[in-house]
């Protein structure tokens, strides 16, 4: 046996169960951040209102006007959710960098495990352990304890295990059906969970399973030899000093509180700073991997959603009332910055374009999703007729909607869209666009975030850099909302 072997519990044991700790409670925060956004949970890719399994919410949406998904959004306190009032970027932010350094962790973990020969007291090697672990279940039944193991009894053993393997690969497989990236690239795999929702869901229940099991857990510790478990928790063995052991539960317990409580003061206090600093941090790791491949959904053998949620309320400027009128016959989308062949093109002109329909699933940055089949023509076809030139790297998409008092854009990058599914669309399921969801022209990159698919389109413009655009970030809901610039997971 190694030196490790003998000393490894002292270096890893404690600190792996302590940084675990910590960034869950960041995940759980953060993620119920997420989910104050759209604080209901379905078992189906429709999200009919009415039909959710789980409403975290007392809103009664109106039945005698249009209303947007935004008016789902609930505000929740800084004491429960991960930065808390309505910070859906920021908590996005914090949730995926959390995520990104508990895989990190949990790594480490495995190896240390591994080299150490510790996977011992958690993998099972016979099959016996699960009848012993019934008996032993059917003892704590009956509110006796039963024998100590070594280190476990059967069914601590089993639980643990799990809880270290299977509820980590759990998180992550329904974690990345939710992202519109690998849903656009992999379908099928987003099909292994009956969609979009039903993973959704699986990840919430996920969460609560765990805080169940670290109460079952917790009391457990407490029941069965609290400081031996504590000294076994902190060093690998129950020999160590146990008021040391106590000390540096206590200790972490406080640090955890009170890096939490920074993080969350922080957030709020300086909110462009934290965007910058998370996103400097997470965001180019995130663009690496899920927006690399195209997309390449087909959701026409899926009935379609029979009511597709709007968001964002139809432009209400005596301009685009007017063209509204008048059918858009007098709306133009103009193409132009740096380009060799500026563009004016009418509805007319993009409907005697080669065309293309899809079916796709809709991801919003706020939880909910929907099918449709839309038309339109490609973007790289309207692109290829302008020509950009060779400093252009970023295409803004302008709006004719005001939105908090600013006109809207979003920015993409130009090799985004020049992927197969990123269409100007003009129809949807085989009529007219409506004005609800973008008419006269909207954009659609089936691997991104709805918030990037700009609707009531006036303007293409391609440019070197977004920096003095707008607030600099890269999008309307990047300036005022703090989002992340890339929109692939």
């Amino acid at each position: 046996m190694s030196p490790l072997a003998t000393e490894s519990p002292i270096y890893f044991v404690g600190i792996t169960h302590f940084l675990s700790l910590l960034l869950m409670v960041f995940l759980a925060r953060s993620g119920l951040e997420i989910l104050a956004s759209c604080p209901k949970l379905w078992w189906n890719d429709d999200c009919e209102t009415g039909r959710e399994w789980l409403r975290l919410t007392r809103k009664k949406l109106p039945t005698d006007r249009l209303w947007t998904t935004l008016e789902e959004e609930e505000d929740w306190s800084p004491w429960l959710a991960l930065p808390g009032h309505k910070n859906l970027g920021l908590g996005r932010l914090w949730h995926f960098l959390a995520a990104g350094f508990w895989v990190l962790n949990g790594l480490v973990y495995y190896g240390l495990l591994a080299l150490s020969g510790e996977w011992r007291r958690l993998i099972p090697t016979s099959w016996s352990i699960f009848p012993a672990a019934l008996h032993t279940a059917w003892i704590y039944l009956h509110f006796e304890l039963p024998p100590k193991g070594n280190p476990y009894n059967a069914l601590q053993q089993l639980t643990y295990a799990a809880a270290a393997f299977l509820f980590p690969a759990f998180m992550i497989a329904t974690g990345l059906a939710m992202s519109p990236g690998v849903e656009a690239s992999f379908p099928r795999y987003v099909r292994l969970f009956r969609g979009r929702q039903v993973a959704r869901s699986l990840h919430f229940l996920g969460l609560v399973a765990i805080l169940l099991f670290t109460v079952v857990h917790v009391a457990l510790v407490l029941l069965e030899g609290f400081v031996g478990n504590v000294s076994y928790i902190m060093f690998g063995t129950r020999t160590q000093d146990p008021a040391l052991a106590i000390g540096l539960l206590v200790g972490w317990l406080v640090l955890i509180v009170a890096v939490q409580v920074l993080a969350t003061w922080a957030t709020l206090r300086w909110r462009r700073g934290t965007q910058r600093v998370l996103r400097a941090i997470e965001t180019p790791i995130r663009q690496g991997i899920f927006e690399t491949f195209p997309s390449r959904q087909d959701w026409s053998a899926r009935p379609l959603t029979p009511r597709f949620r709007v968001n964002g309320y139809p432009p209400d400027t005596p301009e685009f009332l007017s063209l509204q009128e008048a059918d858009f016959r007098d709306w133009r989308l103009r193409v132009t910055g740096l380009v060799e062949s500026p563009l004016e093109l009418s509805l007319a002109d993009l409907r005697r374009m080669p065309s293309r329909e899809q079916t796709t699933l809709h991801n919003c940055i706020q939880g909910w999703s929907g099918i449709a089949r839309w038309k339109g023509v490609p973007v790289r076809a309207i692109l290829a007729l302008a020509k950009p030139q060779a400093e252009a790297r970023y295409v803004v998409f302008h709006s004719y909607q005001w939105f908090m008092g600013h006109p809207f854009y979003e920015v993409l990058e130009l090799d985004v869209l020049a992927k197969t599914q990123s269409l100007l669309a003009y129809g949807m399921n085989g009529k007219d666009l409506p004005v609800d969801h973008g008419a006269p022209l909207r954009l659609r990159v089936e691997n991104l975030l709805g918030y990037k698919m700009v609707k009531w389109l006036r303007e293409i413009e391609l440019v070197p850099s977004f920096e003095l655009i707008g607030m600099g970030q890269g999008g309307h809901r990047e300036d005022h909302r703090f989002y992340a610039h890339d929109a692939g997971i």
